[in-house]
C-alpha cells in the first residue's frame, strides 16, 4: 500500500480533525509493516525513534504517567507519544538545573528551573504535536505527540514495527519523526481475515532554529555548561 502525504496542515489540526467519537469497540487484529526515513535529499537515514500510530477512534488513556528525563543536555526520549489526559514526568538526571517549557498553542506551559533529583508532572488534555524547549540549554528539544488512543509503537533499528489490538473498521494510519517535513498518512482496513500491513516513507527535516520562552533569541548559551 502506497503511503500518501498530508497536505499542508499541521500534525495537531490533522489529529484533532481525524479523531472520531468511538470508544470501547471490539479488539481485532494488527497492523505491521516498516518506515523509511529519508533525509531532504532523499537519503535514507537511521528510522530508529520513529512513531506509527492510528487514529479514528478514542481510548482511556493509562493510569501511570508517561517520563520524558533530563539527561546529559539532552530529553530522553526526543519525541514520545502518550493518550489524551495523560501525565508526563519530567525527572532531571542531571547535575545542573534545567527547565521545561512549550509554547504550543495546543498545551503551553513552563515548569520553571528545577536541580538534579527534582521531577515535575504536566497533564496533557488535548490531542495535537507539542514542542518542548529548556530556557536554559538550546540544545534540548523534544515532541510530545498527545493521541487519540493507544495504538502506537517505536519503529526499531530495522524500520519495522507492528501495533496490536487493533478494532475492526477503516482507519488512518500515520508516520512520524521529530524534525519531519509534514506527517504521512495511509487508510487501513481491519478485518477478521488477515493482518493488515503498511509501508511508509518519511522526510527528516533539520533542526529548526527556536526562542526562548520569552520569545527572544538564547543568549550565552555556555553559561550553565
Amino acid at each position: 500500500m502506497r503511503a500518501r502525504a498530508l497536505p499542508s496542515v499541521t500534525l495537531a489540526a490533522a489529529l484533532l480533525a481525524m479523531i472520531a467519537s468511538r470508544s470501547g469497540v471490539a479488539r481485532a487484529g494488527e497492523l505491521s509493516g516498516s518506515v523509511n526515513v529519508v533525509d531532504s535529499e532523499g537519503k535514507s537515514v537511521s528510522p530508529a525513534g520513529a512513531i506509527v500510530y492510528v487514529i479514528g477512534f478514542s481510548e482511556e488513556p493509562p493510569k501511570t504517567a508517561a517520563t520524558i528525563e533530563q539527561r546529559n543536555r539532552q530529553f530522553v526520549p526526543e519525541l514520545l507519544p502518550i493518550t489524551v489526559g495523560q501525565e508526563i514526568s519530567f525527572p532531571n538526571r542531571d547535575a545542573l538545573l534545567h527547565n521545561v517549557f512549550s509554547s504550543s498553542s495546543v498545551r503551553p506551559f513552563d515548569l520553571g528551573s528545577y536541580k538534579q533529583g527534582e521531577s515535575k508532572k504536566k497533564s496533557f488534555p488535548r490531542a495535537g504535536a507539542i514542542d518542548v524547549y529548556c530556557n536554559i540549554h538550546p540544545e534540548m528539544a523534544a515532541t510530545i505527540l498527545v493521541l487519540p488512543n493507544r495504538r502506537w509503537a517505536r519503529v526499531d533499528g530495522a524500520g519495522r514495527y507492528r501495533i496490536d489490538g487493533l478494532p475492526k473498521g477503516k482507519w488512518t494510519a500515520f508516520a512520524y519523526v521529530r524534525l519531519a517535513t509534514k506527517p504521512v498518512s495511509a487508510p487501513i482496513e481491519i478485518s477478521d481475515e488477515a493482518a493488515a500491513t503498511l509501508d511508509l516513507t518519511i522526510t527528516r527535516g533539520a533542526a529548526r532554529p527556536h526562542v526562548n520562552k520569552y520569545g527572544e533569541a538564547y543568549r550565552d548559551p555556555n553559561k550553565y555548561r
